[in-house]
């Protein structure tokens, strides 16, 4: 045993034994005065109070002693026997770190060092979220995902992709291994989170830094094809002209790069009641945010539009947000340059994932697009074999063994085919199989490293295809004023197929014809605007768009919004694009209040509620009742007006749920709002006027159960922050040391200021190419997850209140030179 584990051994035990023995002596003082009253005179009162103060003090000097055991390595010099020359880490007052060395390895040490120190414990989560190994950490709750990743072998794949790799990669990524290992060696104690849970860290692997890239999979698009899924089941089931009518590809509110918006739906003359059977009971599901998506906004101006000739790029990524954030801040010199590299990194690999080489600035937001596709099986009546066009063949079964901790371990089996493994089965019950890109060994690499060193903006766009991610909208501006845009990612050759629909591969007709090449990859550079944009919704027409296809674009709205925030301007500066970021005008939802305050006209008893919907200021501010009402009142009616499909829906798959389908609603729903159809009525409901207050009646029960008064029912007491450390959401102690402050949050989905209590910017990026005095940044948490660290929640408040805080580290805190 170390001697930093006997010193946490010995501080447990000494906890235990001042915790016990002072225990003892209150409840002592406790039962005597309950047996002679007389006794808890003044002395003894004192006394009961010290010690209950003692026993407090006495923990948490305990608590804190040993939580200090694992803080991090600031200041002074290591001795590595790794790095080739000595190498240099400088840390600012929130943090930032900055590598400096002339070698590329050593660099990649240095930042597995950091990673380790500070974040290791996100690490280990990330990688067993995609390994499907977190049962072994946490026990029998993390089953469930872990049996349904186990499908995909990620593990397996990391190790085949990483046999693949150049050899130059394959160096980097090994010293980034060796450098996680030495950091969380140096740590004095195991991270705190691996006591609560009674565990011990494992040693960190190559094969772990390309399941955190899966891990992103995961988190970014479906590993099951949930959208094809549900859009297949729609369309076969519903009648057409109701597909047509509630599932649409668009319309007005489109603002793609490349095209224009869709025609206005037409109204169906199928009778919404017609789905219904008689005595089925209408089925209602809450409807959450129809742009409540893990994606981002990110546009770039090119150098026509600024003073100083160069490109400004601004990047938000939206994700969940979490104690410690996502990402950690970087930079490092450049090899052989002059030039230096800033930008967010994810905490398991070598790379920066967004930011500025000084000559080149990107960023990336989900496209939302198509980039795995559902295959109907066809099985023999046995169920030992399925049709390909060779004929008939055995499916192979593999078995995962699945660790549990504090319970026997599990074996899951899992059936592939030539295409992919079997993940779901269809509304007929028909099995479907898998095939996705994030299977491919192109799926996962390390040529996003490639992007430290491109000298232009084209350049960084020819990287696009050969990225190793999750498909990115890929967006670059250059230090001489040239922007671009494209797919990064690898985008697969649909031969037979529009990738929209399952079906059959068995014929031969129907498959995937390896990638695009580069010079048929979707792509745009230097538009006649000299703006570009994107924000999870549809980017391209025509053949990119047919490339690409569809997996649940987000509506437009915003990204429209961004869109002419950025018309709006002729000339640029990094401010001007923060703005657009903070933008929380309520553009979307105008036409909303306007039939709400229709509705309400001359109603008795809703006199306060249309004080409050008229006066709501047109924002998602934080103290705007208006805005809250506005916006909970149309997603109950999309609820009440949508209910009978996902009854009849449900008739066939019980556990239907409109998932990302939802997200082309509002043509439907704004149609009925206004011309009222009576053939489209809820047939739960008199009138589409029942119908309405019925809708703004729940909202307003809803907000009722807070029992305050209307006017201080305002869009920040629910839209709080809820950032919390993973444990937190398990252990309430956790929230006492860890949670973020819960801070009303102006701004809402629907808007660039994308904010709700647990999902938003992870981060804000403003940055021109060699101009990163001038850039600015904004992350949520900090840098540290380390409750004791000066870095645990340094720039928060930034990110909070939307300050300007700079990209660029500031002067040096703290110092450590590893040799």
């Amino acid at each position: 045993m170390s001697q930093s584990n006997c010193f946490g051994a010995m501080l447990l035990v000494n906890m235990r034994h001042q915790s016990v023995t002072n225990r003892i002596k209150i409840k002592n003082l406790v039962l005597e005065s309950i047996m002679s009253p007389t006794l808890l005179n003044s002395r003894n009162l004192k006394r009961l109070i010290f010690g209950l103060l003692a026993l407090v003090v006495a923990l948490l000097v305990a608590a804190w002693l040993w939580l200090r055991q694992s803080l991090p390595v600031f200041e002074g010099s290591l001795e590595t026997g790794v790095v080739s020359k000595p190498v240099t880490i400088e840390r600012d007052a929130q943090g930032i770190a900055f590598i400096s060395s002339d070698n590329r390895s050593d660099i990649a040490f240095a930042l597995g060092f950091l990673h380790a120190q500070e974040r290791f414990f996100q690490m280990d989560l990330l990688r067993r979220n995609s390994a499907g190994e977190l049962s072994g950490l946490v026990g029998p709750a993390a089953l469930k995902h872990d049996r349904e990743v186990r499908r995909h072998q990620f593990r397996a794949r990391a190790e085949r992709n990483i046999a693949a790799m150049p050899e130059e990669d394959r160096r980097v990524l090994s010293r980034y291994v060796a450098g996680v290992n030495f950091g969380l060696g140096q740590l004095g104690a195991a991270p705190w989170e691996y006591l609560l849970l009674g565990t011990d860290p494992e040693p960190w692997t190559e094969a772990d830094s390309l399941l955190t890239i899966f891990s992103m999979y995961l988190t970014l698009q479906s590993p099951v094809g949930k959208f094809e899924w549900r859009d297949t089941a729609l369309a076969e089931l519903l009648p057409a002209d109701l597909y047509d009518f509630y599932f649409p590809d668009g319309g007005q509110w489109d603002a793609p790069l490349m095209g224009n918006a869709r025609e206005p739906i037409s109204l169906p003359t199928t009778s919404l009641a017609s789905l219904l059977e008689d005595g089925d009971p209408v089925v209602y599901q809450r409807m959450e945010s129809d742009d409540k998506i893990y994606g981002s906004n990110n546009w770039v101006v090119g150098g026509a539009l600024t003073e100083h000739g160069s490109a400004i790029l601004a990047d938000d990524m939206h994700l969940g947000l979490n104690v410690p954030n996502i990402w950690y801040r970087a930079g490092w010199t450049i090899p052989g340059t002059d030039r230096a590299m800033r930008g967010a990194t994810l905490p398991g690999g070598p790379i920066a994932v967004v930011g500025t080489n000084g000559l080149v600035a990107w960023g990336f937001t989900n496209t939302t697009a198509d980039w795995g596709d559902l295959i109907r099986l066809e099985v023999s009546e046995d169920g030992t074999r399925y049709r390909t066009p060779k004929g008939w063949q055995e499916f192979e079964v593999a078995r995962e063994e699945i660790a549990v901790k504090g319970a026997p371990s599990e074996s899951v089996e899992v059936r592939k085919t030539i295409w992919g493994p079997v993940v779901a089965e269809d509304h007929r019950g028909t099995p479907l199989a898998y095939r996705w890109v994030a299977h491919d060994v192109r799926g996962a690499n390390l040529n996003l490293l490639r992007m430290e060193t491109v000298t232009s903006a084209s350049e960084a766009l020819d990287l696009g295809p050969q990225l190793g991610i999750p498909h990115q909208n890929l967006v670059v501006g250059d230090q001489a004023g040239n922007i671009g845009w494209t797919v990064g990612g690898p985008v697969p050759r649909r031969v037979g197929l529009a990738g929209d629909r399952s079906v059959s591969w068995a014929n031969g007709e129907a498959y995937w014809d390896g990638y695009l090449p580069p010079e048929e990859h979707p792509r745009i550079f230097n538009p006649p605007s000299h703006r570009i944009w994107t924000a999870n919704a549809r980017t391209m027409d025509g053949e990119f768009l047919r490339v690409m296809g569809d997996h649940g674009y987000a509506l437009g709205a915003r990204q429209q919004q961004i869109r002419d925030g950025l018309m709006a301007r002729n000339s640029f500066t990094e401010q001007d694009l923060l703005d657009i970021q903070l933008d929380d005008r309520a553009v979307f939802l105008a036409r909303w209040q306007k039939q709400l305050l229709q509705t309400l006209d001359g109603l008795e008893g809703y006199e306060d509620v249309y004080g409050h919907v008229s006066s709501w200021g047109g924002r998602a501010a934080v103290d705007s009742v208006g805005y809250r009402i506005v916006r909970n009142y149309r997603l109950k009616f999309m609820e009440l007006t949508t209910a009978p499909i996902l009854t009849y829906m449900r008739r066939f798959q019980p556990d239907f749920s409109f998932g990302p389908t939802k997200r082309q609603f509002e043509y439907s729903i704004w149609e009925m709002a206004t011309r009222e159809p009576a053939h489209l009525l809820n047939p739960e409901f008199e009138s589409w006027s029942s119908l309405k207050l019925a809708a703004l009646d729940a909202v307003l029960t809803e907000m009722a159960e807070d029992e305050r008064p209307l006017d201080q029912q305002n869009w920040g007491s629910e839209n709080t922050a809820r950032i919390q450390h993973p444990l937190g959401k398990a252990v309430d102690l956790v929230n006492w040391f860890t949670a973020m402050p819960a801070d009303p949050l102006p701004g809402d989905t629907h808007m660039p200021r994308f904010q709700s209590p647990t999902h938003g910017a992870s981060q804000r990026l403003v940055v021109s190419p060699g101009r990163t005095d001038a850039a600015i940044f904004h992350m949520a948490t900090g840098q540290s997850a380390h409750p004791l660290s000066p870095f645990f929640a340094n720039g928060h408040r930034d990110w909070v209140e939307g300050r300007p805080s700079p990209l660029k580290e500031q002067a040096t805190r703290y110092r450590l030179t590893l040799h």
